[in-house]
């Protein structure tokens, strides 16, 4: 199974620090791990057996090109200087790195969450995960083809929200909607097959953006079947309150204050 992980976005929620940082970048001491947003995505992915990986970036996101890059110069040097621990770290980040497969693909107008996914299609030839690393999971579970993970929130407006029927089966999907038919809200982790493709090429862009959710909306009129799958521990870092939010949640695992 292969895995895109779209990071073109311009986080503008998250200014000024996106503007030189990406938000995919930003630090969370995670697990005790001290680590950026899309590494610890990058290593929860691995763990699940994946090793090709395609990353969309947009521009001046070069730093995330750079961060997947071996570097064994910079772990010598951290020998050399008594970083033991520090470089051991990067070893193992850098080993499973090696043991990919990681094409980075440009995004180079930020024209949609569909838009980025679609660029992807060349590089991509077999049934496939989506993730957006805005979202962080306490771990990712194992997801059948076509299924979506999905969280119950409080307010569901600023989210793609699922309608659902026959139990755990989607009716209907909406981005952001006014007057949400449930609360039952889009965790941005997704199992996709190939058809996906298809259908963001036959849908049209909304304000600009080619909407992911439009592209799954055609294929339930088509008459494909998603499932979702409920998830624990999902935590929003797409905004500077919940980043904060998440990071306090983080901190109280780790027993500071």
């Amino acid at each position: 199974m292969q895995a895109v992980i779209t990071a073109a976005g311009l986080g503008t929620r998250m200014l000024p620090v996106t503007k030189v940082i990406p938000k995919e970048m930003l630090p969370v001491l995670f697990k005790g791990e001290f680590k950026p947003i899309i590494h610890i995505v990058f290593e929860q992915l691995y763990t699940l057996g994946i090793r090709d990986f395609i990353i969309v970036v947009g521009r001046g996101k070069r730093t995330i090109e750079d961060y997947f890059t071996p570097d064994y110069n910079f772990v010598q040097y951290l020998e050399s200087v008594g970083k033991v621990k520090q470089a051991q770290d990067l070893m193992g980040l850098y080993k499973k790195v090696e043991e990919s497969s990681i094409a980075f693909v440009n995004q180079p107008e930020p024209k949609g969450f569909g838009d980025a996914v679609l660029r992807s299609k060349p590089f991509v030839h077999e049934d496939f995960m989506v993730v957006a690393p805005d979202t962080l999971l306490l771990s990712i579970p194992k997801m059948p083809i076509n299924s979506i993970t999905v969280t119950k929130v409080d307010d569901p407006r600023i989210y793609g929200v699922v309608t659902l029927e026959e139990g755990d089966m989607i009716k209907d999907i909406e981005e952001k909607p006014n007057v949400p038919k449930s609360n039952i809200a889009v965790m941005p982790y997704y199992h996709f097959d190939l058809e996906i493709f298809n259908a963001l090429e036959s849908i049209f862009p909304v304000h600009g953006e080619l909407q992911l959710t439009e592209g799954i909306r055609e294929l339930l009129r088509r008459g494909k079947k998603f499932k979702v799958i409920f998830v624990e521990g999902s935590y929003d870092m797409g905004d500077l309150q919940k980043y904060i939010v998440s990071l306090k949640e983080f901190l109280s695992w780790n027993g500071a204050d």
